[in-house]
This record gives structure tokens, C-alpha cells and sequence, in this order.
């Protein structure tokens, strides 16, 4: 079993980023999820309400990132390291956590209403508070620092989905941070609790992911449907979440940072 694939996403509900090699901190992949656009309220704005984020290209560079969409002329922006501090909250029932305020013009034009941009200047403000240990930090991820997808898994979805007439999914519609091949389906059901090792590096696997619209969402297009939600519903249902692929927590000490690349081998313990 072996990484196939490796993703960030530099703007939380941005367009994928594709990556031979990755480095790994404590809170997630280096530069993943670390700026995020939020509403006036200080609310962080998804592809769940909004699918034109997948328009949005973000592209890092050292101290900042370029943002790219049609129609508008790029964007190049420092990291806002004495921009104004604010709180923002990932979604409205989560805890507000601290952020550097770093554009409202150029987001504001793409979206067509009031947004900001904000950076998240330090990592270790957010804790992951369920299947954690005490010193478990995240970045402006949804919940948890790394997303784990299964190809086999995919291809019994891509099975379900033919058998109900419909067109088959990428990989890229579950947004995953990494994608392993060579395991069995469903391989990752049994990983929960557990540890992997990919290459050098630990990770303790937490829970599965219950999915969410996002997943009906044509990451490239930004046109929305309803699968593999519906499929997933009959075949994938526990309790009230549907789910596919596992999510990830380094297992890194504050301050050590490690190296994965596209074709270590993942190993569970």
C-alpha cells in the first residue's frame, strides 16, 4: 500500500493544489488550510453555501500566496503579519480562534458581496477537541488536520453509482489531503484507533469522515447534483453520518516537521 496522490488546499474551499512531496507539521500539511475567506459576521464561507469557490486558484509563495480567478486580475499577497487581529469561527457553532485580516476588495469582487480574507498567523491557537490528545492542534480545516481517501474505496462508490445509471465520481470531489492505493475497500474502516506509517512519519487515525454537500460539487465546474450523497446514504449510512475516507492526526512533537512523499509506503500498525 503505497500514497498515490497528495493535496493542500491553500484557501480553505479553494481549488486543490497536487504535490509530489508534502511537508508535515503538527497541525497539518504545510500551507494547507491556513487562510480562509469569512462573511462580515467573522463565519468562515465554504463551497457548502458557496460553490464558487471552486473557481478560486491559490497559488503559495514564500511569505504569501497568489489568488487567481476568471475574470479578475491576479491578486499577490503578503501573509499579513501586522494585519489587523480579528476572531473567525470555521463555522458558527465552533470556538473563535485568532486571524490576521488581509484583503476585503479583491474577495469581495470575487464573490459579489461583503467577504474578507483572513490568515491564520498561528497554528497551534486551534485545538482538535474530539478522538485528541491534549496538545493536538489543527489548522483552519474543517475539524481535523489530514484527510485520508482510498482509491478501492472510491471504485465500490464508482460500482454503486453505475449500478444506480449515474456518472461516476473523482477522487478530487472527496477533497482528501492524501490518496492511497493498494489497500482493499474499506480497508480504512478497520485503521480507526490505530496508527499508520507512511514513509517516516506517524499519524493517528481518529474517526471517519461523515460527508457533506460538498461532495455533489463539480470541483471544477462548480456545478452541484446529488450524488455520490445519495449512494453513499444507502450504502455508507452509520448513525446520522455518511461516510467515506478517515481523518488524520501527526503524530509530531511541537516543532518537528517530517517529509511524505507520492509513492511512500503506508503501513498500518
Amino acid at each position: 500500500m503505497r500514497i498515490s496522490a497528495l493535496h493542500t488546499y491553500p484557501v480553505k474551499g479553494c481549488h486543490r493544489l497536487d504535490h509530489h512531496e508534502a511537508r508535515v507539521e503538527p497541525w497539518g500539511l504545510a500551507g494547507d488550510r491556513r487562510w480562509m475567506i469569512v462573511d462580515p459576521d467573522g463565519v468562515g464561507i465554504t463551497q457548502r453555501d458557496t460553490p464558487r469557490l471552486t473557481q478560486l486558484a491559490a497559488r503559495p509563495r514564500p511569505g504569501g500566496l497568489t489568488l487567481g480567478a476568471g475574470g479578475l486580475a491576479d491578486l499577490d499577497i503578503a501573509e499579513p503579519t501586522d494585519g489587523a487581529k480579528i476572531q473567525v469561527r470555521v463555522f458558527r457553532n465552533k470556538e473563535p480562534v485568532p486571524a490576521r485580516l488581509a484583503d476585503t476588495e479583491w474577495i469581495s469582487a470575487f464573490l459579489g458581496h461583503e467577504a474578507r480574507l483572513v490568515w491564520q498567523a498561528d497554528p497551534t491557537a486551534r485545538t482538535v477537541h474530539d478522538h485528541a490528545q491534549p496538545g493536538d492542534r489543527v489548522s483552519l480545516a474543517d475539524g481535523y488536520p489530514v484527510l485520508l481517501a482510498n482509491t478501492a474505496s472510491l471504485d465500490a462508490v464508482n460500482d454503486w453509482l453505475a449500478e444506480a445509471g449515474d456518472q461516476p465520481v473523482p477522487m478530487h470531489r472527496f477533497r482528501p489531503n492524501l490518496v492511497v492505493d493498494g489497500a482493499p475497500a474499506w480497508a480504512e474502516d478497520h485503521w480507526i484507533g490505530r496508527t499508520l506509517h507512511i514513509g517516516e512519519t506517524t499519524f493517528r487515525v481518529a474517526k471517519a469522515c461523515a460527508r457533506c454537500r460538498v461532495t455533489t460539487i463539480d470541483q471544477e465546474t462548480g456545478e452541484t447534483g446529488r450524488q455520490p450523497l445519495h449512494v453513499l446514504g444507502r450504502h455508507r449510512r452509520v448513525g446520522q453520518g455518511l461516510l467515506f475516507a478517515v481523518n488524520l492526526i501527526p503524530d509530531l512533537p511541537a516543532g518537528h516537521t517530517t517529509t511524505i512523499r507520492v509513492g511512500d509506503p503506508v503501513t498500518p500498525d
